[in-house]
């Protein structure tokens, strides 16, 4: 039988609050576990089904790791997602530790970023296009939210965060920051320097006036139907195409 106190515990995980407070996230279904623990996260403790067991004992017994086998009805009633039938894994979160772009590199600014749906797509979009780091406002959705883990497909396992205070980080930054802005110039024909940052904004408010004076150059991408708007991981997307065929 499945421990009470280990399924309060795992489903106060899904909560900011506890997670902060006991530095510990969760991971849950088959591909993002498996990114997991080929990672440099360290994993507290696995729950796994037979199934997933069987098919994975190998990695699993190779990483040393502290697993329960527990019934799909088990992991269904701790699993934040119902469609979860191999696995979730109690890991420990990493410490806010400052980042920043080199020379030669880029990273992303992240203004105001609300829906975890959204950031997790962006990491996923940052790791497709070999950026590695991410510098959050500290009013962006919690990193460590199961639906930004989730929407990530494993690729929070490569790239890093940094929230921090906006209006204090930018005056520090000695290469080029570009943001994404309406009244910018066209994407299309913009020469990037070969590192910066791209600096993206709230979904339905765009950038901060607080942020905004620390652009470098704003940018933007033409408009050439009639949709009102562009999601902003779908812009953050088209934005790094354009920048990794032109540096």
């Amino acid at each position: 039988m499945f421990s009470k106190n280990k399924s309060k515990f795992i489903k106060s995980l899904q909560i900011k609050k506890f997670r902060t407070e006991y530095k510990k996230f969760l991971v849950e279904g088959a591909k993002s576990i498996l990114e997991l623990i080929n990672s440099d996260y360290f994993i507290n403790e696995l729950f796994v089904t037979e199934k997933f067991y069987q098919e994975n004992r190998a990695a699993i017994s190779q990483n040393k790791l502290t697993t329960e086998i527990i019934s799909e009805s088990d992991l269904s009633s701790i699993s934040s997602f119902s469609n979860n039938n191999a696995a979730i894994a109690v890991a420990t979160m990493k410490d806010n530790e400052v980042i920043s772009a080199t020379q030669n590199e880029f990273a992303l600014i992240l203004d105001d970023i609300k829906d975890p749906g959204n950031l997790g797509t962006i990491i996923r979009i940052a790791d497709w296009y070999g950026i590695s780091k991410i510098i959050c406002s500290e009013t962006t959705v919690d990193f460590y939210n199961p639906k930004v883990i989730s929407a990530s497909m494993g690729s929070f396992t490569r790239v890093s965060t940094y929230y921090c205070d906006l209006e204090k980080f930018l005056p520090t930054v000695y290469v080029p920051v570009y943001g994404a802005d309406l009244d910018g110039k066209n994407v299309h024909d913009f020469s990037f320097s070969p590192g910066g940052y791209l600096l993206m904004g709230n979904e339905s408010e765009g950038l901060s006036s607080q942020v905004k004076k620390h652009i470098t150059e704003k940018i933007h991408i033409p408009r050439y139907g009639y949709a009102e708007s562009l999601n902003v991981a779908v812009a953050t997307a088209i934005i790094c195409d354009n920048i990794k065929r032109k540096i």
